[in-house]
């Protein structure tokens, strides 16, 4: 979403409404849907949210990251135009995250680990806002937030990726995303198929 001075919100974020068509959005969920998704868990507790990682998995429990199912055939059309939106090579989106939030379900504040560099999402089902926060010197938070509307995309990088907390409230209608996410220059994931952070 930008203003009419075309400036994003927060630099490093940019939006686009209609991505892909209503039928492609309704496609994209009938994969979701028949992918075998698992609560997120963290550190031993169970979220609402229901999740499956290819290319690349982070395990919030074991703190680990290591080497997932490879993305899907299904998905490689779709992160071909999110790499397209973020002007990158599809090939360096090398983990594709699926999300289905169930009614109560949304996800608190946090950053992406930083073993990912870009963040590329598209948002299916119901319309959400997605809430930033950034931490003042001299206390307190500025806060930005953005809606994401169904079938829309959203790219992060720079400071909106890492100066800058995201979360989505929970919801009251079913919401399904796909995020591709590249690796950070910052970490060289390994060759061998398992790496603590």
């Amino acid at each position: 979403m930008l203003d009419l001075f075309d400036t994003p919100p927060i630099p490093g974020l940019s939006t686009r409404d209609d991505l892909i068509s209503p039928a492609e959005e309704q496609a994209l969920i009938a994969g979701i849907d028949d992918t075998s998704l698992s609560p997120f868990r963290f550190q031993g507790w169970e979220g609402k949210r229901l999740t499956a990682s290819f290319g690349w998995n982070y395990d919030f429990d074991t703190q680990r990251v290591a080497r997932a199912a490879p993305i899907p055939d299904w998905l490689l059309p779709i992160r071909q135009r999110m790499a397209a939106l973020a002007g990158l090579d599809p090939l360096v989106l090398i983990q594709a995250l699926l999300i289905r939030y169930d009614p109560g379900a949304g996800i608190g504040w946090h950053r992406d680990r930083p073993i990912y560099e870009h963040v590329v999402g598209l948002s299916l089902g119901a319309r959400v806002n997605m809430r930033f926060r950034r931490r003042r010197s001299h206390g307190g938070f500025d806060r930005v937030t953005v809606p994401l509307t169904p079938r829309g995309a959203y790219h992060m990088s720079g400071e909106a990726r890492y100066d800058w907390e995201h979360s989505i409230a929970e919801m009251d209608r079913t919401r399904w995303s796909i995020t591709f996410r590249s690796p950070s220059s910052r970490w060289a994931l390994p060759l061998d198929p398992v790496l603590s952070i």
